[in-house]
């Protein structure tokens, strides 16, 4: 079951006593926990009847207490338990000496009580006792962390559902500079269509003019530049980063520049190198693979295997390891070695 599904199911009043909400994504959780929170009560009614818990501050005793309660003057309440991941669950057993008290609410959960735990940054242990007895009288929702390739399209399915088209050079340039982040890259888009008609197209300009991203200094020119191994244009960008720290960190530029090298080692490995396989296999716009053909004639197997070492060096010397240099004398010093 999907995100989308439980919101169709929710928006049809057809709700679960148990929600686990969990996994590595949690843009997922905050969609539905959101939609929960906001929309299944009226106003009128969250006063007597939504508890909201955080799981560092609360324990599983007055999470039961709460879901107990029987609604006032309403047909359900809601008891939602954000960050779950920091409650203390207790023993996951039960025998006749010690009754484990969540298990046994899991067992007979109150059917207007909507119990919602939003267990974010990690997965559930699917061997616990309580995630079976979620998992047989409640609902369990794994929210999964998407692949990189998978982020433009998602991308263009979000803009797609409020009335927006964007092109694929566009949800490229986002992916590229935003990451996966969902939802840094969903409050972006949002921030983006306040700006512009609806039913507009979205193109490079109206990334560039509304999401901060440089035309001619960004990362997407530097892979360009990389690819054309042109030394000038790849200083001059790798100069505006340096000037420009919390706009261009080094975190964002290692993780692109290790994304970018990885798939040109895919295409030296594919037997298949034709623009159709190319763009299937390293999940990208065909839009975008003569430039990724230029990289591999840029960078043969050895120097591309070479780069990637290189990579997971200055990372780890932009955290602190082995290294006393500014992040913006690393960019530096790690462009020369990849173009040289």
């Amino acid at each position: 079951m999907t995100a989308a599904d439980i919101l169709k199911d929710l928006k049809a009043r057809k709700f679960k006593p148990v929600y686990l909400l969990h996994g590595d994504e949690p843009y997922f959780i905050d969609v539905v926990s959101n939609y929960i929170e906001h929309y299944v009560l009226p106003d009128a009614e969250k006063g007597f009847n939504q508890t909201v818990l955080y799981g560092k501050d609360t324990d599983i005793m007055t999470v039961l207490n709460a879901a107990k309660r029987y609604p006032m003057m309403a047909d359900y309440q809601v008891v939602m338990v954000k960050e779950a991941q920091d409650l203390k669950w207790g023993k996951d057993d039960d025998d006749k000496k010690n009754i484990n008290p969540l298990l046994n609410y899991l067992d007979k959960p109150l059917p207007s009580t909507i119990l919602v735990f939003c267990y974010k940054y990690g997965k559930f242990d699917k061997r616990k006792k309580t995630y079976k007895a979620i998992e047989k009288n409640g609902l369990i929702f794994e929210s999964a962390a998407l692949y990189d390739n998978k982020i433009p399209g998602w991308i263009e399915g979000y803009v797609t559902a409020k009335n927006y088209r964007i092109n694929g050079q566009a949800s490229a340039m986002l992916s590229e500079y935003l990451g996966n982040d969902l939802s840094k890259i969903a409050n972006e888009l949002d921030k983006l269509m306040l700006n512009i008609a609806v039913g507009q197209d979205i193109t490079l300009k109206e990334i560039h003019d509304n999401i901060g991203i440089s035309k001619e200094y960004n990362v997407f020119e530097l892979q360009t530049a990389l690819a054309k191994r042109d030394v000038v244009k790849a200083n001059q960008i790798i100069n505006y980063f340096e000037a420009n720290p919390k706009a261009n960190p080094i975190v964002v530029l290692m993780a692109n520049l290790y994304s970018y090298f990885s798939k040109i080692l895919q295409i030296h490995y594919l037997k298949d190198k034709s623009q159709q396989s190319i763009a299937k296999e390293i999940g990208v716009n065909p839009y975008f693979v003569k430039d990724y053909e230029q990289a591999v004639r840029s960078y043969d197997y050895g120097k591309t295997m070479y780069i990637i070492s290189l990579l997971r060096d200055y990372d780890l010397r932009s955290k602190g390891v082995d290294s006393t240099s500014s992040h913006g004398e690393l960019m530096k010093e790690m462009l020369f070695k990849i173009l040289h």
